[in-house]
């Protein structure tokens, strides 16, 4: 009895042994060939190391070492501007950048979301050089309903009175469009774009020339100023735009008549006796 225990146990042990045995080279060809997948996959995707966030950072914080992170990313997807080893974010004298926008996590850092070392999140890095900032008031209809968002492009209508100037300039009320394509950074006192609810703003701030900000300038205190919203992906140019009353009610002068032209006749009086005679004689002048 105990000798066919004996053999029992050992057959036992021998499946058991098998068992593992077989199990190990199955979990080792497993991942033989899972090693060799991601090879082929690095392979046929090739890739490139770079900033990324580690974390959510919204508009006006500060980027420091924890909030970055090198990520492998798809060379065929890069964006237009990143930061890697050769180009890091991080500026060696310790001086910080800021996100001028929200960044989600693990998103790619880009030079159009944060600002240069050492600078704040305010209107000025969103300013191009020789650019300068003008606020406009607007109210519910000249602000396109609440529908305006920094980064937006405008053009800006006058409607105004002329005063009449001899017979070439009459007097009466015009609306004309004096600036086109301008960029808005800012809605009343925020300059965030992610928000997408409609809010109706007083204010509205656009980036513009020292010429077009005098210009602008001359034209909100003479007249009224309204917006009009381009569309995002609009590259046409305005053609000049001024309309009047007449025009917009299609009317025209009544052309002046002309009074007939009567003969000239010149002549002399006389006096003969008691009877004054008139005498025709040909006209000097």
């Amino acid at each position: 009895m105990r000798a066919v225990f004996g053999l029992v146990l050992i057959a036992g042990l021998g499946l058991a042994g098998f068992a593992v045995y077989m199990a190990q080279n199955y979990i080792a060809s497993y991942e033989t060939a899972l090693a060799e997948e991601r090879g082929r996959a690095n392979e046929s995707v090739p890739v490139q190391d770079i900033y990324v966030a580690t974390r959510a950072i919204s508009f006006g914080e500060q980027i420091t070492g924890e909030d970055i992170a090198l990520k492998p990313w798809p060379k065929a997807s890069l964006p237009e501007t990143f930061f890697d080893a050769d180009n890091p974010i991080l500026d060696e004298g310790g001086d910080l950048r800021v996100a001028t926008r929200q960044i989600e996590k693990n998103e790619a850092f880009m030079e159009v979301k944060v600002s240069a070392p050492g600078d704040v999140a305010g209107l000025t890095s969103r300013l191009d050089r020789g650019q300068r900032a003008f606020a406009i008031k607007v109210d519910v209809a000249s602000g396109v309903s609440g529908f305006l968002r920094p980064g937006d492009r405008v053009d800006v209508y006058w409607t105004g009175r002329i005063k009449a100037v001899g017979n070439n300039i009459p007097e009466g009320d015009v609306t004309k469009l004096i600036e086109t394509g301008i960029k808005l950074i800012a809605i009343d006192q925020t300059a965030q774009s992610e928000t997408t609810n409609a809010t109706i703003a007083r204010t509205v701030t656009v980036a513009a020339s020292p010429q077009q900000v005098a210009a602008l300038a001359q034209a909100q205190s003479t007249g009224k100023l309204s917006l009009s919203l381009l569309g995002r992906n609009d590259d046409t140019v305005a053609d000049v735009v001024e309309v009047d009353q007449r025009s917009l009610l299609g009317l025209k002068e009544a052309a002046a008549v002309e009074a007939p032209q009567t003969a000239e006749s010149c002549s002399i009086r006389t006096r003969k006796g008691g009877e004054v005679m008139e005498i025709p004689i040909p006209c000097t002048n």
